[in-house]
């Protein structure tokens, strides 16, 4: 190869790198600018439904609206993480809600997939079929899994956005009301916009039974804004965090190491007929000891 041509590929190779570099900061960017506090307004109703039952009753659409700090809690060079918080109530005096999280990874290959029921499968993907993508690992608000999936950021005509589609658990709106479907497909689409973000979902409720092809029930539109407003307006949210962040990172270990076991999962859905959120956000839980013990009772072995 003549220095010519060496140099060309030296510098083909420098370019490649940049522009790898330059899109993945572009995407951690727009990750980020899902930070702050937001005006939400939740939005979702059942479409089309596919039952043979004629007696079947879709959901009742439902909007909700609410106040939202979502805090940044780990900005390293592969992960973002995000905390979510509800502020609710007299704005005078507000009453603050750990709400979901969502992690972001660059390239991971790790993954717990949700399979109904409360159980998880432990998934390896190669190399070749996340790169440059980026894991979006959704936790409910005591922290244990919900869902993931791994697309690539997509920054096209001043549009910044992330799709993909996975299954997932019943949202809390309906597994307290619904027994007829037990997994949610979900179709997601987090699109960064000028008034600050929307979660676009287009979402399938299904039913799963081991040893047979799944069945649609129905299907759901979902779209929650977030429109973002001046931080003050969290200022409670912000405040509750500084006091309860050191217990919710010991909290995010225990399930680290958890999830560290790198084999499928499979949780109670409770322990002496209480749920795991409910031990967590008691004040008898502060300590590690009592963190790890409590989670591990909800771990089936």
């Amino acid at each position: 190869m003549n220095h010519l041509a060496i140099i060309t590929l030296l510098a083909l190779t420098f370019l490649t790198h940049g522009n790898a570099q330059g899109k993945k900061k572009q995407d951690a960017e727009a990750i980020k600018k899902m930070c702050g506090c937001y005006e939400v307004t939740f939005n979702f109703a059942e479409t089309f439904n596919y039952s043979k039952d004629s007696l079947y009753k879709p959901s009742k659409t439902k909007i909700d609206k609410g106040l939202e700090w979502a805090q940044l809690v780990e900005d390293d060079k592969n992960k973002i993480s995000i905390q979510h918080l509800l502020q609710v109530g007299d704005p005078s005096k507000p009453h603050i809600i750990k709400h979901w999280r969502q992690d972001w990874l660059f390239q991971n290959t790790d993954f717990y997939m949700f399979n109904g029921d409360n159980t998880w499968n432990y998934t390896i993907k190669p190399k070749q079929d996340v790169k440059g993508q980026w894991t979006q690992k959704v936790y409910q608000v005591d922290d244990s899994p919900r869902y993931e999936g791994s697309a690539t950021w997509v920054h096209v005509d001043g549009k910044s956005y992330w799709e993909n589609t996975t299954d997932a658990p019943l949202p809390r709106r309906e597994y307290t009301k619904r027994s007829d479907y037990n997994v949610t497909v979900r179709g997601n689409r987090h699109e960064i916009t000028d008034y600050g973000w929307v979660h676009d979902q287009n979402n399938l409720k299904v039913i799963r039974e081991s040893g047979k092809d799944d069945v649609l029930l129905a299907k759901e539109k979902g779209y929650n804004t977030y429109v973002k407003v001046d931080d003050s307006r969290c200022k409670a949210a912000q405040d509750w965090w500084q006091k309860h962040q050191d217990k919710w990172a010991l909290v995010r270990t225990k399930w680290g190491d958890v999830y560290g076991r790198n084999h499928n999962l499979a949780l109670h859905a409770k322990v002496d007929n209480k749920q795991l959120y409910k031990y967590l956000f008691s004040e008898d839980y502060t300590k590690a000891d009592a963190i790890d013990k409590v989670i591990e009772l909800f771990v089936i072995k």
